[in-house]
């Protein structure tokens, strides 16, 4: 369905729901220019547009929240470019937003090349940004070889002592769906988790031990073993 920026605007603005919005500041959400919409809803706006490029480009610039996820669910991570995702990634300002567009992100062919670029940047939710990459792919890049993830154990390492909320529980995200991926995995990302865990900073600690939790889990193993 062909739509303009102005009309997606438009419906998004008629489905605007203020109580939802008081529900979404609760769970860390910026509520700044926020509709309350639901993901759900706005899948659902994304199914009916379909893939439309261009149209995501404008809905982006209008700043408008929820405008900006239904940019991340209608965009083509073909045309998506390096200068654009730079672009979009300096905007980020919720964690909501930063991983929904982590999901086109992740599908883009410098996926990768960004966990490395972003994970030592300074802006929290850059840096977010680089582990909410590495976890998706984790989890979708099926044809990946277990030594492109084993690269990033370091990196993993080096970032879990950034105390920032949104930043350790990304670092914890991706080192827990890494050894969630295959037995090999998950017995070098339990080493990685122990040697975390025993790092002298609190956000480390916590990365480590909570990952070592989920990792040696019974359900995870029995898991892994089938």
């Amino acid at each position: 369905m062909t739509r303009s920026a102005t009309e997606v605007i438009r419906l998004l603005k008629s489905r605007a729901n203020p109580s939802n919005v008081e529900g979404m500041a609760r769970f860390g959400i910026n509520t700044a220019g926020t509709l309350g919409i639901s993901i759900v809803d706005l899948r659902r706006i994304a199914k009916q547009i379909g893939i439309d490029h261009p149209l995501a480009l404008q809905l982006w610039d209008s700043g408008l929240h929820e405008a900006r996820l239904l940019a991340s669910f209608i965009d083509d991570p073909r045309q998506v470019s390096e200068e654009q995702a730079e672009a979009w990634a300096s905007d980020f300002d919720s964690w909501d937003i930063c991983d929904q567009v982590c999901g086109l992100f992740e599908a883009t062919p410098f996926a990768y090349r960004k966990v490395r670029e972003w994970s030592s940047r300074p802006e929290e939710f850059v840096k977010r940004a680089a582990f909410a990459i590495l976890a998706g792919l984790a989890v979708h890049d099926a044809a990946a070889k277990d030594s492109r993830f084993e690269a990033y154990f370091p990196i993993l390492a080096a970032q879990a002592v950034d105390e920032r909320n949104f930043v350790r529980k990304a670092v914890n995200w991706a080192l827990r769906n890494i050894g969630k991926r295959n037995r090999h995995l998950n017995q070098s990302a339990v080493t990685w988790a122990q040697r975390i865990a025993d790092m002298e900073s609190k956000s480390a600690r916590w990365i480590g031990k909570d990952a070592l939790r989920e990792l040696t889990a019974a359900k995870t193993l029995a898991r892994l073993k089938n």
